[in-house]
């Protein structure tokens, strides 16, 4: 019997990176393409064959493909399709998983970048053997993905678990995506840390490292470069950020009671700045019965690899999820 591999592609903005993975989780090839050179998803799609079928061809043909999996923002695991997706050049409800499908000749499995991460998580990283937790993905943005009893919720219409956006600030500071006012996605991202980073500086007067760089250019790695030679601001940049970080884990916490948080993402390189306060945080605002029962940890998934694992990892999930 052939070795059987999986397909992973996350589609992102800017690009598309594509893999082919085995069942351990190593990845045997990877690849990229834009996702923003055709406006016509199925032009899209015949690049996206052309770039991945020599690598195919090379592990035994698509008899050896088991499936593929795609993670993409806006992904609807029940429908398969993308629907309405703000920073893809594709407007309205794409039919993806069917496309890919008719192309390739095999099945496909699409669900959005933070869920496939946590199903990623759960097959090859620091969730394996884990049937509660949740995966929060620090980046430009803040997404999530949420597992009870060993299953994805994905909720009655495919979109559940963003947890991003719920409100954590009422009134708060204006996310310019969504014209939502306080969610968590609005500080706990890293847009959010240099946004903080601004606010403070104009509400301060003290000397700062940060005032060394041209104001609009402050992101959050010039955050973390400060903070790591000890600059005040930018230390209580991360204490304000871990506070409300901490404060919404624990909120999420108390609905679903998860073993775990992992953290995933480019935030996640902050260590220790990032992660105590927003443990400090989280404890001091969980109920008694919660404290001291959920790890916070980050996630084990190697970053290079971690979409296309995500992705590929709906794969070996399409049987199980999809008998829902």
């Amino acid at each position: 019997m052939k070795q059987q591999y999986a397909v992973g592609i996350d589609i992102g903005g800017t690009n598309t990176v594509f893999g082919i993975v085995d069942h351990r989780g190593d990845t045997l090839y990877r690849g990229a393409i834009s996702s923003r050179k055709h406006t016509k998803i199925e032009d899209y799609i015949d690049e996206l064959y052309a770039a991945l079928e020599p690598a195919i061809t090379q592990v035994g043909g698509i008899d050896s493909i088991k499936g593929i999996g795609i993670g993409a923002p806006n992904g609807n695991y029940y429908s398969g399709t993308i629907e309405y997706a703000p920073n893809l050049i594709w407007k309205g409800i794409i039919p993806l998983a069917k496309l890919i499908t008719d192309k390739f000749g095999v099945p496909a499995a699409l669900t959005n970048d933070a869920n496939a991460a946590a199903v990623g998580e759960m097959m090859y990283g620091a969730a394996k053997g884990m049937k509660d937790f949740i995966m929060i993905t620090l980046g430009t943005g803040v997404g999530s993905g949420i597992v009870a009893n060993g299953h994805l919720i994905y909720g009655h219409d495919g979109f559940a678990g963003e947890l991003g956006h719920t409100t954590i600030i009422p009134n708060g500071r204006l996310h310019p995506g969504t014209g939502m006012k306080g969610s968590l996605e609005s500080y706990a991202s890293a847009t959010g840390v240099a946004n903080t980073a601004r606010e403070f500086l104009d509400q301060r007067q003290e000397d700062s490292l940060l005032r060394n760089y041209p104001y609009d250019e402050i992101d959050s790695r010039i955050v973390y470069d400060c903070a790591m030679q000890g600059d005040t601001i930018a230390r209580e940049v991360y204490e304000y950020t871990g506070a409300i970080l901490g404060l919404a884990l624990a909120n999420f916490v108390m609905f679903s009671s998860p073993e775990a948080v992992i953290l995933f993402g480019g935030m996640t390189k902050a260590g220790d700045l990032i992660l105590k306060p927003t443990r400090e945080h989280m404890e001091k605002n969980l109920l008694p019965i919660f404290q001291h029962k959920v790890k916070l940890i980050f996630s084990e998934l190697k970053e290079a690899d971690a979409a296309i694992l995500g992705a590929s990892a709906l794969v070996w999930e399409i049987k199980t999820e999809a008998a829902r």
